[in-house]
């Protein structure tokens, strides 16, 4: 008897040890997004931007830069779910910001205002696999708290819940329900960043997951005074006063004047939240050095959407990308995109390949070991091959479909990305409009009439997939005209 209980002691011991030797042996995940970040303003991809950088450009330097990493939507809710599941939004009709019902010419399509519980999100996965958890920020994918972080695979949440910009501003106190206000006048972007500090002291043992989802630099446009201050005299410096900062986007229905686009980056309140947001990123990256966590953790960083060029004070440029929050065009959905793979990816390297949103959940999945799960993230690619430098992805086409009036004043549309070739489907008429993004990153130079060839293999692959994910369209409002339908 005694002998059976030593055994079974050794061997319980034994199955301890390896599961212990086997967790140790699983990275950590540090995921930032940011909210509303053009892919123009950070200085790895735009080494004149006016904003200052360094931390995120740190992460450049340190990992892998994607110059063709994309949103899968042009507006925040839709490409948070596709982060948190891997699948494209139009699968589920969650295609608008959730709570974002605008009407014009015409109905926008109809569409669902919360991510289905039903959902195995890459908290859920890593969850089952022993990590802990942890969500601080910006949610907005579901109404009410059944649908909140606790509710999809995060033991901590620090600031998410149903509102896609902070209720209360970015200082204290600020009327989040998942966040106590702090000292009046304490500023979000930095209590975010202690809570995350803390939250690693408490994971500190791993392996953890931890999402901080910036509410920055979402409006409204609010920053530190002192920082505010900085940014005003160094547009003075660099001679910037009295340059034109505005330019004209296309005229979309019902507008008889063109849209108003931002072109030159001086905003001073808007760079202070940059500089806000990437002190933050820094403050994180310090305490991962500081526990000896660094060379066991994985970076992500990117952004929702692209920058707020065209409303709502137009604070950023993304030039030479056209558009931005809101639109198809590039500058709308082409965000900045880094992942740092300590001891994996080539330090300051860069990849070309056209990427996506969906592609971080079997990624994450990979690097951590753990099996994939295709049938949840049937939109996403590993991304591995690239990070490792040993080979590339088999993708044939990226897509995108927004059927709603946005707040920038884009226009309903579509839009499929094959090799350097780009083409957009307008909603409410069907124009459809050719880009080579190679040559012309701006998509000022429209081919759709010099190429008709390439337009119908194109459109018809763009069709085939709404088809696939069973997208929905434009309705035409009571006794109105139809609006266009795909064939």
């Amino acid at each position: 008897m005694k002998n059976g209980l030593l055994c079974f002691f050794v061997t319980a011991s034994a199955f301890l040890l390896c599961a212990a030797e086997a967790d140790a042996e699983k990275p950590n995940f540090v995921f930032f997004l940011v909210d509303d970040l053009g892919y123009m303003d950070i200085g790895a991809n735009n080494p004149n931007t006016f904003y200052e950088t360094p931390n995120v450009d740190r992460i450049a330097r340190e990992g892998m830069r994607f110059t063709n990493g994309y949103a899968a939507c042009p507006v925040c809710s839709p490409t948070r779910y596709s982060i948190m599941t891997g699948r494209h939004p139009s699968r589920i009709d969650v295609t608008n910001w959730f709570s974002g019902k605008r009407a014009e010419r015409f109905l926008p399509a109809p569409f669902n205002d919360a991510m289905p519980l039903e959902e195995v999100t890459i908290a859920e996965a890593l969850k089952e696999a022993g990590y802990r958890t942890a969500f601080l920020g910006k949610w907005h994918l579901g109404p009410t708290p059944k649908y909140w972080p606790e509710a999809q695979g995060f033991d901590i949440n620090v600031g998410g819940h149903n509102r896609g910009s902070p209720p209360g501003g970015y200082f204290s106190p600020y009327k989040n329900p998942r966040l106590s206000n702090g000292p009046p006048g304490e500023h979000l972007p930095m209590r975010l960043a202690n809570e995350a500090c803390r939250i690693l002291e408490q994971f500190r043992d791993g392996p953890f997951f931890l999402y901080f989802s910036f509410y920055s630099v979402h409006t409204p446009l609010q920053a530190p005074k002192d920082l505010v201050k900085k940014y005003k005299e160094k547009a003075v410096r660099l001679g910037l006063a009295g340059k034109p900062e505005f330019g004209e986007e296309e005229q979309c229905w019902p507008r008889k004047e063109p849209r108003r686009v931002r072109i030159l980056q001086k905003h001073p309140t808007y760079a202070a939240m940059v500089e806000s947001m990437d002190r933050a990123v820094g403050q994180v990256l310090e305490k991962l050095r500081q526990l000896g966590l660094e060379k066991d953790t994985i970076i992500f960083f990117m952004s929702d959407n692209g920058g707020l060029a065209t409303s709502e004070g137009l604070p950023t440029s993304n030039l030479p990308l056209r558009g931005g929050k809101g639109w198809v065009y590039e500058g709308g959905i082409r965000e900045p995109f880094l992942i740092k793979w300590p001891g994996v990816t080539k330090p300051g390297s860069t990849c070309d390949v056209p990427v996506v949103s969906t592609d971080f959940y079997p990624t994450i999945l990979e690097m951590a070991g753990l099996p994939l799960r295709p049938q949840q993230h049937q939109d996403g690619l590993s991304l591995v091959p690239l990070l490792k430098q040993t080979g590339t992805i088999q993708r044939e086409a990226l897509y995108w479909h927004y059927p709603h009036y946005g707040n920038q004043g884009g226009f309903p549309g579509g839009a499929i990305r094959i090799g350097d070739w780009k083409l957009i489907e307008r909603y409410e008429d069907g124009r459809v409009h050719l880009f080579n993004l190679k040559d012309d990153i701006g998509e000022r130079n429209d081919l759709a009439a010099r190429l008709p060839d390439r337009v119908r293999r194109m459109r018809g692959r763009l069709h085939r997939w709404y088809k696939e994910v069973d997208a929905k369209f434009l309705r035409p409002k009571p006794g109105g005209p139809m609006p266009w339908r795909p064939e």
